[in-house]
């Protein structure tokens, strides 16, 4: 008699836990290039149960650093679109999306103005995340609510390269998991 109580009492509290992933379907869509985002992102989707979505370019960024920050410059320069190689399956049955990205330039990388221009946002939740060195968190975040003007917004989350530190916490305060 006692284990099934405990059983039932364990099974009660894991059902409780993600509660929000249970009644909203989740989409965690991360462009990373050195993999700090994607660790964070990662992270995200482990606790809210929320399916992972790389956005890729279809031409991929130098491997290396300078190179690459400066073709990131020259698209913030140019306003451009970076193609994105693959499309979310099935948009229409998620209600609540995270965007997450690095600080490129001091603000989102173009890729999202491409990610965020690609899709009806009306309807939706938009929870923007970032991962960052040392600056320009808030505005990070600012361009993607800015970007996704008819969603509603939560409040979002920024990692020092890929410190999840708070990361829990962050969840439980915009009550997307228990």
């Amino acid at each position: 008699m006692k284990t099934k109580i405990i059983t039932l009492i364990a099974l009660l509290i894991a059902g409780g836990l993600n509660m929000y992933a249970q009644d909203k379907k989740i989409l965690v869509a991360y462009f990373s290039w050195s993999g700090n985002t994607q660790y964070v992102a990662e992270q995200i989707a482990k606790q809210t149960g929320g399916t992972l979505f790389r956005i890729e370019p279809v031409k991929p960024y130098p491997t290396e650093y300078t190179p690459c920050t400066e073709v990131a410059k020259k698209e913030k320069e140019d306003n451009a679109r970076p193609a994105i190689k693959n499309k979310v399956e099935d948009w229409d049955s998620y209600d609540t999306v995270f965007i997450g990205c690095p600080v490129w330039w001091w603000t989102a990388p173009m890729i999202i103005n491409t990610f965020t221009e690609s899709y009806d946002f009306k309807g939706k939740t938009v929870i923007p995340f970032c991962t960052y060195a040392s600056t320009y968190r808030d505005e990070t975040l600012a361009k993607i609510v800015e970007l996704t003007p008819d969603a509603k917004h939560l409040k979002g989350f920024g990692a020092v390269s890929r410190n999840t530190d708070g990361i829990t916490e962050w969840l439980k305060e915009i009550k997307v998991i228990k």
